[in-house]
């Protein structure tokens, strides 16, 4: 049987009505919404027409949606934080983008060649895979902004702040990674170049337009002269999404890294006004837009499986995602955690937890045309990848949190 393009509003409004009654159904259950939703997909795809719906047929509508997606979960992630940015008080974040990162993306890319794919294959998945997912770890992220009068906004979870920074700032340092499995297919730069502008400069334009962005929209939001401007006062949450949007699309058009752009224009419209509760309706806002946009990728995801997404799937394929989730990152961030603040436990916890997830979605639908031949494998190792992690860390990640603050509460 399947659904034709009438039919598919109403399984559009069953999905969001699903979406609205999962969490609270599965609050005593080992199962995540993530888990629920990919499995809604599997069992949505035997009624509608899959090769519609196929990340490989329809690459510009993936890419699209999971840009949104991953967009507005930065905003969110960014309006959350409630640390200032700081070389110091973020030097868990550091260690896991500018050390882990790197270090697992060399470690897969070596894993890859040794497996037998060619080296630009490897380091494309490795660098696809690379980035922590601001999306579907909200179990072990900060819980949103502290606002309101006598407010003090600080973290004291050390490990749900490294995971949301980190999950807020490698989507767009990922982006060189891959861009250099590209260029070395192509031969389209030299490696000065993409040294330079790709590395360098593409993510310092990023960080500046963030920065510029995010001081202007909250001296208006919150300090406007005019009234009419003031939009913290007249509490027009829409300014999250036209933030999102507009400094995205500013960044791109000027050639940085529009989701580094993002995440920083929210940390610093965060700083104009701290304690402002206003960022609360802000967060509560795109929060909800980004739930719907979640369920949506989740739900093709699993409607893509069932249509075959991961018949191409190899013993290489699957080496390289239980791999990555079980032994590369969790060693690598570990030890790139080595010296700092937190404690043992605290340290596997910020370490296993790497989900993988949306932003991976994205680079490979953006890249993917590239290695054309590869394609399919390429989409089923991910699409393995990504379906893995969510099952291992949805599991896991609440009974290992309340674990983890279970142990503190005793410490104390």
């Amino acid at each position: 049987m399947t659904i034709d393009g009438d039919g598919l509003y109403l399984v559009a409004g069953l999905a969001l009505l699903l979406g609205a009654v999962l969490p609270r159904l599965l609050r005593r259950y080992a199962v995540s919404a993530p888990i629920a939703f990919v499995g809604a997909g599997l069992l949505l795809g035997l009624a509608v027409d899959r090769t519609k719906l196929s990340p490989i047929e329809e690459p510009e509508l993936t890419k699209h949606l999971a840009e949104l997606t991953v967009i507005v979960a930065l905003m969110g992630v960014g309006l959350a934080i409630d640390r200032p940015i700081s070389l110091l008080r973020w030097s868990v974040t550091w260690r896991l983008l500018f050390v882990a990162m790197p270090a697992c993306v060399a470690a897969l890319t070596g894993i890859g060649w040794l497996l037998g794919l060619a080296p630009a294959t490897a380091l494309l998945v490795a660098a696809v895979l690379a980035p922590t997912d601001p999306v579907l770890a909200s179990d072990i992220q900060v819980g949103g902004p502290t606002t309101g009068d006598g407010a003090e906004p600080e973290e004291d979870d050390e490990v749900r702040f490294a995971l949301t920074s980190e999950a807020g700032l490698n989507d767009g340092l990922a982006y060189p990674l891959v861009y250099l499995a590209v260029f070395s297919v192509t031969k389209a730069h030299s490696t000065v170049e993409w040294l330079g502008w790709h590395l360098i400069g593409k993510s310092v334009i990023g960080v500046a337009i963030g920065l510029g962005a995010g001081w202007l929209l909250g001296k208006m939001a919150f300090s406007a002269p005019s009234k009419s401007f003031r939009l913290a006062d007249s509490r027009e949450p829409v300014l999250a999404l036209a933030m999102t949007l507009g400094v995205y699309g500013l960044a791109e058009v000027l050639h940085g890294y529009g989701f580094l752009a993002v995440f920083v224009a929210a940390l610093a419209l965060r700083a104009a006004e701290r304690s402002h509760d206003f960022h609360a309706e802000l967060h509560n806002f795109i929060g909800e837009l980004e739930h719907i946009l979640t369920w949506v990728i989740l739900l093709l995801l699993g409607v893509a499986i069932t249509g075959g997404l991961l018949e191409p799937l190899t013993l290489a394929g699957v080496a390289i995602g239980v791999l990555l989730v079980f032994v590369v990152r969790p060693l690598i961030a570990w030890l790139s955690l080595a010296g700092s603040e937190l404690h043992r436990s605290e340290k596997w916890m910020t370490a296993a937890f790497g989900v993988r997830g949306v932003s991976s979605i994205y680079y490979l639908a953006a890249v993917g045309a590239t290695f054309a031949t590869d394609l399919p494998w390429l989409w089923a190792t991910v699409g393995f990848t990504i379906v893995l992690s969510v099952v291992v860390h949805g599991v896991a990640a609440t009974p290992a949190m309340q674990l983890l603050d279970l142990r503190r509460d005793r410490a104390s």
